[in-house]
C-alpha cells in the first residue's frame, strides 16, 4: 500500500474539521446557485445568486433560517429603492447620498436587523448599472434563488456541529485553571514574594477574558445543535455544556478570590514563611487535587460517549474525595496554627472557604440535581414557545431536540 505523505493527511483531516466542512458546503452552494440562475435567467453573469448563496449557508441551520430571511429582504428592499429612484433621477452625488439615506432609514424600518447597510449596498449596486428597470428585477430573481438553493442546501446536507471545538476550549481553560492552582501549591510552601503573588492573582483575572473566549465557542455549538437533524438529543447536549461553563465560571471567579487571599498573606508575612512546613505540605497537596478535579470535570461535561463519561466521572469523584479528605487534615492544622499564631486568623477561614466554593461546585450529586433543572426549565420554555409545533411532534413519534 502507498505510504501518504503528511501534507496530503494534514489537508485531509483539515477538511473534515467542521471549518473545513463549512468551506466545501459553501462553495458547493454558490456554485449550485450560479448554475441555477444561468439555466433560469438571461443574465449572462448573474453573480447575486451565487453571493446570497453564500451568504444564506450560515454556519450552523438555526443560524440560516433565522438571519436567511432578514438577508434576503435586505437585498429585496433595496433593489426596490434602486428602481424607484432610477425612474425619478439620474445618479449623480446627490441622489447616490439620497439613495443611501433612504436605504439605512427603510432598513430600520423594515427590521432587516444586522443587515441593514446591505440595502444600501444593494440600491447603490443596481442604481449604477445601466438599464436599471430590467436588471433590478433580474436582480432581484437571483436573490431569491440563491436564497433559496442556500436555505435548501443546509436542509438537504446538515451543516456541521461544532461540540467539538467548544469541548477543546472548555478542557483547555479547565487545563489553564489546573495549572494555576498547582503552581499556587508550590508557592504557599516557604516564602512567596508579594511580587509573584500578585502576578498570579493578574493571572487569575486574565481567566475572565478566556471565558468570553469560550463563551462564544459554546454559542457557536449551541447553534449548531438547535434544529440539525443529524443530532439527537441536542438539548441534553446543550445543557450539559452550558451548565459546565456555568461551573467552572464560579470556580474561576473563586479561584480568582483564592489568589486574593494568598496575595494579601504574602503582603502580611513578608519576612516569613506563609504556613508552616505541615500545612504547606498538605495544602499544596489540596490544590493539586483540586486542579485534577476541575479538568476531571471538564472532560466529564464534554464527553458525549458513556463508557468514557463513566470513567471520566469514577476521576472526578476520587479527586473530590482526596480533596475533601486533604482538605479536613489542613483545616484541623490551621486551627492549631491559628490558636498558635492568630495573626491574619480571617485569611486562613476565608482560604478554607474558598476551598469549600469549588467542591460544593463540583459535587457530582449537586451537578446532577442542576442539570435536571435546567432540562425542565428548557423543555418548558421550548413548549410555551412552540406548543403546536411540540404537539405534532409527539403525535409524529419525534422527541423535539
Amino acid at each position: 500500500m502507498p505510504r501518504v505523505s503528511a501534507p496530503v493527511v494534514k489537508l485531509v483531516q483539515r477538511t473534515t474539521e467542521p471549518a473545513g466542512v463549512q468551506t466545501l458546503r459553501s462553495t458547493a452552494a454558490a456554485v449550485i446557485a450560479y448554475s441555477v440562475a444561468v439555466w433560469l435567467l438571461p443574465e449572462p453573469a448573474p453573480l447575486t445568486a451565487p453571493l446570497t448563496a453564500l451568504l444564506v449557508v450560515q454556519v450552523t441551520l438555526y443560524a440560516t433560517l433565522t438571519t436567511g430571511i432578514r438577508r434576503v429582504n435586505s437585498v429585496i428592499v433595496g433593489v426596490l429603492i434602486a428602481i424607484g429612484f432610477s425612474s425619478l433621477v439620474g445618479l449623480s452625488w446627490w441622489s447616490l447620498g439620497l439613495t443611501i439615506f433612504t436605504s439605512l432609514l427603510i432598513g430600520r424600518l423594515v427590521r432587516v436587523n444586522e443587515f441593514v447597510p446591505e440595502v444600501a449596498i444593494s440600491a447603490m449596486l443596481v442604481l449604477g448599472v445601466s438599464q436599471v428597470a430590467d436588471t433590478a428585477w433580474d436582480r432581484v430573481w437571483e436573490t431569491l434563488i440563491g436564497a433559496v438553493v442556500g436555505l435548501l442546501f443546509n436542509l438537504l446536507l446538515a451543516p456541521p456541529v461544532w461540540v467539538g471545538s467548544a469541548g477543546s476550549s472548555i478542557e483547555s481553560l479547565a487545563a489553564r485553571m489546573g495549572t494555576m492552582l498547582r503552581s499556587m501549591g508550590e508557592e504557599v510552601v516557604g516564602n512567596n514574594p508579594v511580587s509573584r503573588a500578585a502576578a498570579r492573582l493578574h493571572e487569575a483575572r486574565r481567566l475572565d477574558h478566556d471565558i468570553v473566549e469560550v463563551d462564544a465557542s459554546l454559542r457557536q455549538a449551541e447553534e449548531s445543535l438547535t434544529l440539525n437533524p443529524r443530532v439527537r438529543q441536542g438539548l441534553l447536549h446543550r445543557v450539559v455544556l452550558r451548565t459546565g461553563l456555568d461551573t467552572l465560571e464560579i470556580c474561576a471567579v473563586v479561584l480568582r478570590v483564592l489568589s486574593r487571599t494568598l496575595t494579601d498573606l504574602a503582603k502580611a508575612r513578608t519576612e516569613e514563611s506563609l504556613f508552616p512546613a505541615d500545612v504547606a505540605e498538605l495544602l499544596q497537596e489540596l490544590l493539586g487535587h483540586l486542579a485534577e478535579a476541575i479538568e476531571s470535570f471538564a472532560v466529564l461535561v464534554t464527553t458525549q460517549l458513556a463508557a468514557d463519561a463513566e470513567a471520566a466521572e469514577e476521576r472526578l469523584a476520587d479527586a473530590l474525595a482526596r480533596s475533601r479528605a486533604t482538605r479536613d487534615l489542613v483545616a484541623d492544622l490551621l486551627l492549631e496554627d491559628v490558636q498558635e499564631h492568630p495573626r491574619q486568623w480571617q485569611l486562613h477561614g476565608a482560604l478554607l472557604a474558598e476551598i469549600d466554593r469549588v467542591l460544593a461546585e463540583l459535587d457530582i450529586e449537586e451537578r446532577t440535581k442542576r442539570l435536571g433543572e435546567e432540562l425542565d426549565r428548557r423543555s418548558g420554555e421550548a413548549h410555551a414557545r412552540h406548543p403546536r409545533l411540540r404537539a405534532l411532534l409527539r403525535r409524529l413519534g419525534r422527541q423535539p431536540a
